[in-house]
């Protein structure tokens, strides 16, 4: 039948579902959405106006055409998106057929599952409470399912769902803390799998990183050993980029993607963690410059030390580096190295090249040459600006001449084409500048706004040197930050501008906020064998072994504590006799002067021996013994309690003086 459920159950479970889907919504196709609210609206409208079920070729029907839609839209059955637009729409579709408490039960135990499909898409602390409160809901129905003939108060069904929620929450924290990690994640996840690719990219051109710096996106966060390096020492290294089309920046491809180059770190030694947000690529910033002793282990330095890891940071991942903020970087160089990076494409940004050819004939060496450029975007009307004109193929000759507003990439790729014309080997290189020290936490926080470009010239005997044009232009962007650089230019993004309603407050919240996420980040979310051995080190569980028996006692424990607690709940409790409690009280009072009720004796026997023993008691006694024979009578004969009596009762035998 199709009503054999009762309806109310039905609507809960209706309500449920669509509170557990809700998230998914970001993820579905448009059809997909739309199929999954007719449905719901659909078994809504049946449930309240009977209608009738629908045919069994329909139902075929539907389950094929919704395979078909997930195969078009992804172009596979698998992985992760795919497998949960069609896990979610196979559990709509069993709405079709919902008419047994089996099936309800069915349908429950999906919507437990479809709840762990969601840390698939994100692992931020609100999804793991939404997902408790859905599993409080789930467990709510779960109960009304088992109560089929009685409809159950919302407010109780909650209210026990909850009770037994919070039952589980202890075993899961037991087991999440002492069952033994293993590196990585427990299985492989497929290629579509983690976040979209955010962050910079693997080529470099005018308002490529401009647009990037209006997003308030974590990149990643940092936490120093000691004191942290001045505003202006936090350079972020990531991809270097040493072919230039006349355009565009692009990355080198090296004969020997191992680090093969001789950097001799001078001074400067600071040691950080990083935790770094997933993007999708291979890159993890460090601080210019890291040791290679230092790098993870699955990390690797390349011949422009661009640091990488071996596969795509698709989840968030933690690591501790040690760099050198003084350093000398390939202090050798030979003729085919200094031919690539003077490289430049024939008759590309002309007048460009003209002017440090000019430079170069007045007699300028290097180091001259580089002061020229840096005075002329010193002293000359050059601007800072997110929101630069557009340029066409010559974009270094339109910049440095015409337009002359700009943001980081611009300065950065006109002054390294401006070495290359003047002969000077010179690259660019990309990743973040500065950070902010979070008002609640110890540690950094880079932004995506935080994204910078500079340039790296080659001068002997010092190798590589950093140059950073935009600290000529604008040099508050270096030591303050971006907000201060564009403070006044009529581009600061909301999220910087200290002027707008309500800044501080939002400030304020969010640096809390934050903070709580970093903790999540490190203590859960990082929470992988290096960390647990360190945690439970302390308290003497030092390998495998130590781990099991400590998860097995600690297991035992909690669930021999809730067998305890619920049988106590659900014990019959022992009836309540106030007027035998008095008695009893009576009797022990009257030991102590060896005055004692025998087992045959009755309460008026009792009290007229103790009034022979102890003349002194005998009107009290009697009080007492006709107090309680009344009350004992009163209760014998179903009649209610009578509470000034028991109160008259207590007091005469605690008035009694033996």
């Amino acid at each position: 039948m199709q009503h054999a459920l009762p309806p109310h159950l039905l609507m809960r479970l209706l309500a449920v579902l669509a509170i557990v889907l809700a998230p998914h919504g970001a993820h579905l196709p448009l059809w997909a959405t739309l199929l999954v609210i007719a449905i719901m609206i659909w078994r809504s409208l049946s449930v309240l106006r009977r209608w009738p079920p629908i045919p069994r070729a329909a139902k075929v029907l539907l389950a094929l055409a919704a395979f078909a839609g997930v195969y078009a839209s992804f172009g596979r059955v698998s992985g992760q998106t795919a497998g949960v637009v069609l896990l979610v729409v196979m559990a709509v579709l069993k709405l079709t057929e919902l008419n047994s408490r089996r099936d309800l039960m069915v349908l429950v135990l999906l919507m437990y599952f479809l709840l762990i499909t969601h840390f698939l898409f994100s692992q931020e602390l609100w999804t793991a409470a939404y997902l408790i409160f859905c599993a409080v809901l789930i467990t709510g129905v779960l109960i009304d399912a088992n109560h089929p003939a009685a409809i159950l108060p919302l407010r109780n069904s909650l209210r026990l769902s909850g009770r037994l929620v919070a039952m589980a929450l202890p075993l899961m924290v037991i087991i999440f803390v002492l069952f033994p990690r293993i590196p990585g994640p427990l299985w492989g996840l497929p290629s579509d799998s983690g976040a979209a690719r955010t962050g910079l990219s693997d080529n470099m051109e005018p308002g490529e990183i401009s647009s990037l710096v209006e997003s308030d996106a974590v990149a990643f966060r940092v936490r120093f050993e000691g004191k942290p390096p001045a505003n202006r020492e936090l350079y972020w290294r990531g991809p270097v980029f040493g072919h230039f089309d006349g355009h565009r920046w692009d990355s080198v491809l090296h004969a020997n993607a191992e680090n093969d180059t001789q950097a001799k770190l001078d001074g400067g030694e600071v040691r950080y963690e990083v935790t770094l947000e997933p993007q999708r690529s291979h890159w993890l910033f460090a601080l210019d410059l890291p040791a290679a002793a230092s790098l993870p282990s699955d990390a690797h330095l390349d011949a422009d030390f661009e640091l990488f890891a071996n596969g795509e940071s698709r989840e968030r991942r933690l690591y501790q580096l040690e760099s050198f903020t003084q350093y000398r970087l390939q202090g050798e160089f030979d003729d085919a190295q200094r031919r690539f990076y003077t490289r430049l494409p024939a008759r590309s940004n002309p007048r460009t090249q003209a002017l440090a050819q000019q430079w170069r004939a007045q007699g300028l060496d290097d180091q001259q040459i580089i002061d020229a450029a840096l005075a002329m975007f010193r002293q000359q009307a050059f601007f800072y600006t997110l929101h630069p004109p557009a340029l066409s193929r010559d974009s270094v000759d339109e910049f440095l001449f015409d337009t002359r507003k700009g943001f980081c990439e611009h300065y950065a790729s006109s002054f390294a084409v401006l070495m290359r014309a003047a002969g000077i080997p010179a690259r660019i290189v990309t990743g973040y500048q500065g950070g902010e020290k979070n008002a609640v936490g110890d540690y950094y926080l880079v932004r995506q706004s935080d994204a910078h470009a500079w340039t790296e010239v080659w001068l002997a005997p010092r190798g590589w040197v950093r140059i950073d044009p935009t600290a000529a232009v604008a040099p508050q962007r270096i030591e303050r930050g971006i907000g201060e650089a564009l403070e006044n230019s009529g581009d600061l993004p909301a999220f910087l501008d200290p002027r707008r309603p309500g800044y501080n407050l939002r400030y304020a919240f969010e640096a809390r906020w934050d903070w709580i996420n970093s903790q999540w980040n490190h203590w859960v979310l990082g929470y992988g064998p290096d960390l647990q051995q360190e945690f439970l080190r302390r308290f003497g569980i030092v390998d495998w072994s130590d781990m099991i028996l400590a998860l097995t006692a600690a297991v035992s424990l909690v669930l021999g504590g809730l067998g305890i607690v619920l049988l106590r709940q659900f014990s019959v409790p022992a009836a309540s006799d106030p007027a035998q409690d008095q008695w009893r009280r009576l009797q022990r009072r009257l030991a102590r002067v060896g005055l004692t009720q025998l087992a045959h004796e009755g309460a008026l026997d009792f009290s007229r021996r103790v009034s022979i023993a102890k003349p002194a008691l005998a009107a009290s006694i009697a009080q007492i013994t006709s107090l309680y024979l009344q009350l004992r009578y009163l209760q014998t004969a179903g009649t209610s309690s009578n509470a000034p009596s028991e109160r008259q009762l207590a007091q005469a035998v605690t008035a009694l003086k033996i």
